[in-house]
């Protein structure tokens, strides 16, 4: 049986969180949780019939919230830059937007050392060309 569309996105999306320097996941209460030394930067659950995730997005959380599938966090989190995205079976998650969310929540909670490392999703590090030795 092939995957659903939410499992693969939210598959998809977890292993972009995994690729930042020093991110690892976490499972309190219950939930996953992305997370750069002990910050979280994503919070995310999905299977067949449901994806969420909610992303700290200090720059663009106004026009996210203006989304339709995008709300404040709960518990207090909103007043800090919090959203939260929610898809139900049979939508189509916009992974690149999502992914761009991913990367600003990394951003927004990582350490400077850290951020300066982090490629971004649509311009991934390239390797440094090495000057030939003359």
């Amino acid at each position: 049986m092939a995957a659903s569309t939410l499992v693969r996105a939210g598959a998809a999306l977890r292993k972009l969180a995994l690729g930042y320097p020093e991110a690892h996941e976490d499972f309190p209460w219950g939930e996953r949780a992305l997370k750069v030394k002990k910050k979280v930067f994503v919070f995310m659950h999905y299977d067949a019939g449901h994806l969420s995730l909610s992303v700290k997005l200090p720059a663009s959380q106004g026009a996210a919230l203006m989304l339709s599938f995008a709300e404040p966090t709960g518990y207090g989190l909103a007043k800090s830059g919090w959203v939260t995205a929610r898809f139900a079976r049979g939508s189509r998650p916009p992974l690149r937007l999502l992914a761009a969310w991913v990367h600003e929540s990394y951003q927004a909670v990582a350490p400077a050392r850290l951020v300066s490392t982090a490629a971004s999703p649509s311009h991934p590090r390239r390797p440094r060309r090495r000057k030939a030795k003359v």
